[in-house]
């Protein structure tokens, strides 16, 4: 795996350092608004995350994305999205304001870090951990406002319980576009599926907000719409996966002709069942460090595989200098992750 550039930790930095401090001045303007029921309705937001965040990476299993960019995706949703959904929210529909700010998460990384944004697997991923990081914070001022009002459990239930995956939702829309916008060859794709896929998530916030307005709809539409299109999102993301497994298999034959990896390989690595087998084979009869370095073996072999997709699609003057690069470190993992020692 290939160290990060200075110039993207500056810029990740800076957008760090705006999502700290618009954040803190979200939650003070919740705060502010709430009043005592603050500090409960924090701690009522944050504690599920991890759960719906373990449940969002189990689509990510094939080439995991970085954990400091799906943090930053995170910190974004959370903080710079709700900032500027709560200011912009006072002039325009909610639904437009919140998507196009959550969606700008998914358009910075779709330009900037290209290299972890392939497919729509990763535009559901980056979209999941946007959309979480917004719910939390927006959860902040639910939860505190209804505790003021003894209304606690039922918006825990309708927003804890029942919508949690609304606003990943929502946003999986327009990063399915954006995927669908990495993958293919036709101009008119690459634009329109992301036009197309923003307006989708307008659209189903739209339905989401007008529904929970009119009390017993907001169940019919729960059922008829959200519950078939978070239903779809999974499918997609199945066959997603699919595809992944099918580019791993086609782009590392080639170096199974050269010897760095057999036959056999190619069956574990295009696997995800074949992976975790493995994976616990290794830990449990080799120990901690031989799982490690069975996950660094199939990491480093699958970035291969995906370098070797892109450069297909758009060579650069630098590709076959990563791929030797790339190749020679698949090698020298499969040697330490196949070792008896």
């Amino acid at each position: 795996m290939r160290p990060v550039p200075r110039s993207t930790w500056i810029v990740a930095g800076i957008i760090f350092a705006a999502a700290l401090l618009l954040g803190l001045l979200s939650l003070l303007a919740i705060g502010l608004h709430v009043g005592k029921g603050f500090f409960v309705g924090l701690l009522m937001a944050v504690l599920p995350v991890p759960f719906y965040v373990a449940f969002a990476l189990w689509v990510d299993r094939f080439e995991s994305e970085p954990p400091w960019l799906l943090v930053l995706a995170f910190a974004w949703g959370a903080s710079i999205a709700t900032f500027f959904s709560m200011l912009f929210n006072l002039v325009l529909a909610a639904p437009f304001t919140e998507e196009l700010m959550k969606g700008a998460a998914l358009l910075l990384l779709f330009l900037w870090k290209r290299e972890h944004f392939d497919n729509v697997t990763d535009g559901i991923v980056y979209a999941s951990m946007v959309g979480l990081g917004f719910a939390m914070t927006e959860n902040v001022q639910y939860y505190g406002a209804a505790l003021a009002q003894d209304g606690a459990a039922v918006v825990f239930f309708l927003r804890g319980i029942m919508g949690p995956f609304a606003h990943p939702l929502f946003t999986s829309m327009t990063g399915i576009g954006l995927g669908l916008a990495r993958e293919t060859h036709r101009a008119p794709v690459k634009w329109l599926a992301p036009a197309f896929g923003l307006l989708a998530a307008i659209i189903l916030h739209s339905l989401w907000n007008i529904a929970a307005s009119y009390g017993f709809a907001f169940f019919i539409a729960y059922a008829v719409v959200m519950v078939p299109a978070f239903a779809a999102v999974i499918v997609i993301a199945i066959f997603s996966l699919q595809r992944e497994a099918n580019l791993i298999r086609a782009h590392l034959q080639s170096v199974v002709a050269e010897g760095v990896l057999s036959g056999e390989d190619i069956l574990v690595l295009s696997s995800v069942r074949q992976r975790l087998r493995v994976s616990a084979q290794a830990l449990f009869t080799r120990g901690f460090g031989h799982w490690r370095a069975r996950r660094r073996f199939h990491a480093l072999a699958t970035e291969l595989a995906f370098h070797s997709w892109r450069a297909s699609r758009e060579a650069t003057a630098d590709a076959q200098a990563i791929h030797a690069s790339l190749r020679e470190a698949v090698s020298a993992a499969r040697m330490t992750a196949c070792s008896d020692t």
